[in-house]
């Protein structure tokens, strides 16, 4: 049994906290961890940013609301779910992703949480484990399911070195750079075929 595994931003939705810095005009939510390859650092820069700025739970979940996937990332993961099992592997949260995951009809999602106090001020954030991709993949490989998996930045990189075939999604040239073994695609249709037809890597 095939078992692929997705980041979700960057590879099905728009980046969240890019749409919160387009939302806000905060130039210093842009950064993701295609600039910051420490999650926890670039955690504790959004969470002190969010509480300079007073922004708050509701004005983050509007701006999510707002959004839909990218074009085309809907089919893409149905056609997927028609062959193989899907989870998608994010760091994200729970609090942010479930608008997205509606839209697109509910695929499996293992992400973090945030704490969030009465006033709508995010307090913090709880991982479920550290390097939970990369864990996650290790796991469905012990189990002997065969792994296949796509991301798009540098918190991507784990799982895409555990799995058995893996590939980047329109990813900057510097993650490319830094990993240049593995494909690239920038299409759902051939990123598709990829997935559920490569047999190593």
């Amino acid at each position: 049994m095939r078992v692929v595994c997705l980041d979700m931003e960057g590879v099905l939705v728009p980046e969240i906290w890019l749409g919160v810095a387009d939302k806000t005009g905060i130039e210093d939510l842009r950064l993701t961890t295609r600039d910051i390859k420490d999650y926890d650092e670039l955690m504790q820069h959004r969470l002190k940013v969010l509480d300079q700025h007073d922004i708050k739970m509701d004005l983050i979940q509007d701006v999510i609301g707002d959004m839909g996937p990218m074009e085309g990332a809907k089919d893409f993961v149905d056609e997927l779910r028609r062959h193989a099992q899907v989870i998608i592997l994010s760091d994200t949260f729970y609090g942010f992703a479930q608008p997205l995951m509606k839209q697109l009809d509910w695929p499996t999602l293992f992400c973090h949480y945030l704490d969030v106090a009465d006033d709508g001020h995010i307090t913090g954030y709880r991982l479920r484990t550290t390097d939970h991709k990369t864990k996650t993949v290790k796991a469905l490989n012990e189990l002997n399911f065969f792994t296949a998996a796509m991301g798009d930045s540098y918190n991507d990189t784990g799982m895409i070195q555990e799995a058995t075939t893996s590939a980047f999604f329109r990813s900057p040239q510097c993650v490319l750079d830094d990993f240049p073994a593995f494909p690239h695609f920038t299409d759902y249709g051939e990123a598709t075929e990829f997935l559920l037809t490569s047999e190593s890597k």
